[in-house]
């Protein structure tokens, strides 16, 4: 097996895994992470070292386009639309799961701070594209998915926040002597790697902008785009800022400037789908089965908190959001779904700290499994006590 043969087998078994998946109503995701985990080294081991060793320069790639995307989502006009409801359970619900992993992890399992913290911080993530689907399966109509769509759309964007905050912290936590260490210093440190994030996204973002003029062709605009996400990306790494931040900062500058609108996200979907793909197979192929034994009750203890972390904060921006009793209700009933930031993030993670990265990956990938399994019913749940759901579909395939 050489590492072009494992390419080609990856792509053509993941997309006829996918076909079956699809046959289930259950998450690509779900099947590229199986995929990745049966042909990897701990089972078929039909995946080449050198691909397996890229695995940090894939991800970085994969993110910054994740990233990148999730930035179009920060446009002031469709900020106006999405109104104060959005905002406030989408805050809500992300530091719900953001605050009570981070507590119960540290006051009740007796984690150190720096972990608790990473926990917490991946736990706010959410995975829309299986809402999205339960959402079009049962074509569900009304104010509750109108909100929850709205929701699941720019969750992403305070995971990735919420992450750079924490992980800077972790970091600064982690590798100084926290006897000797000033708490301003930590702070002083993640405020710099975090604003440096934002700048350098954001100039890569105007002078993208400018420069555009001087492309026309569809070809031109797609080397262009890539090329610049590229560059933003590998700009951050040598400077020790956040891979995820530039990239969404340089998404986010664009889709406010004029001129601009959706051509450059737009372009991206030609080369987005098989980096996904190899993205989420060398995430399951990552998985070391031998790390499954030492998750158990972080494991659980994830599983559950993070849901009641979700759904709670749902209900408490609900009442800010001042919307009706049965959105606050169900609404987090939507948000248990968790894939592509997460394991994105988890990947970080287990890249920057090597002591406890495989521990924390692994228990990301699981749970990951599970809620792309129970998500989905979860999701139909909500819809139907929400009563938006076409109950007349319910069952059918």
């Amino acid at each position: 097996m050489n590492s072009i043969l494992s390419l080609g087998l990856i792509f053509l078994t993941g997309i006829v895994i996918n076909k079956l998946i699809d046959r289930f109503r259950l998450p690509a995701i779900t099947g590229d992470i199986l995929l990745g985990i049966i042909i990897g080294q701990e089972f078929l081991d039909l995946i080449h070292t050198d691909i397996l060793s890229s695995s940090s320069f894939i991800s970085n790639i994969v993110l910054g386009f994740i990233a990148f995307t999730i930035g179009q989502n920060f446009s002031l006009k469709d900020f106006k639309k999405i109104g104060k409801p959005v905002l406030f359970i989408s805050i809500f619900e992300a530091a719900g799961a953001w605050i009570g992993v981070t507590l119960i992890f540290h006051l009740l399992l007796k984690q150190p701070l720096y972990i608790s913290l990473l926990y917490g911080s991946i736990s706010s993530a959410t995975a829309p594209a299986a809402t999205v689907m339960v959402v079009k399966q049962y074509r569900a109509r009304g104010l509750f998915t109108s909100v929850l769509l709205g929701v699941v759309a720019i969750d992403d964007a305070w995971c990735l926040i919420i992450f750079s905050i924490s992980f800077a912290v972790a970091k600064s936590l982690h590798f100084h002597n926290a006897g000797e260490m000033i708490v301003i210093k930590v702070l002083i440190k993640s405020i710099f790697e975090i604003g440096g994030a934002l700048l350098l996204g954001a100039s890569a973002g105007f002078l993208l902008s400018y420069f555009y003029k001087f492309f026309r062709s569809h070809a031109e605009i797609e080397i262009y785009t890539l090329g610049a996400v590229l560059l933003s990306i590998g700009a951050a790494i040598p400077l020790h800022f956040s891979v995820l931040l530039t990239a969404m900062a340089l998404g986010a500058t664009l889709v406010n400037l004029k001129h601009t609108q959706t051509a450059f996200f737009d372009i991206l979907n030609d080369i987005e789908a098989p980096l996904y793909l190899l993205f989420f197979v060398l995430a399951g192929a990552n998985l070391r089965i031998s790390e499954l034994r030492h998750i158990g009750l972080v494991g659980i203890v994830y599983l559950f908190t993070r849901v009641f972390g979700k759904v709670t904060g749902a209900y408490i921006g609900g009442i800010f959001g001042n919307v009706p009793a049965k959105i606050r209700k169900y609404i987090g009933f939507g948000l248990i779904p968790q894939a592509g930031v997460a394991l994105g993030v988890a990947l970080i993670a287990k890249e920057e700290f090597p002591a406890i990265g495989d521990i924390i990956f692994t228990t990301i990938v699981t749970t990951t499994i599970v809620y792309e399994l129970i998500g989905p019913i979860m999701t139909e749940i909500g819809l139907s006590k929400a009563g938006e759901i076409n109950t007349g579909l319910i069952g059918k395939k």
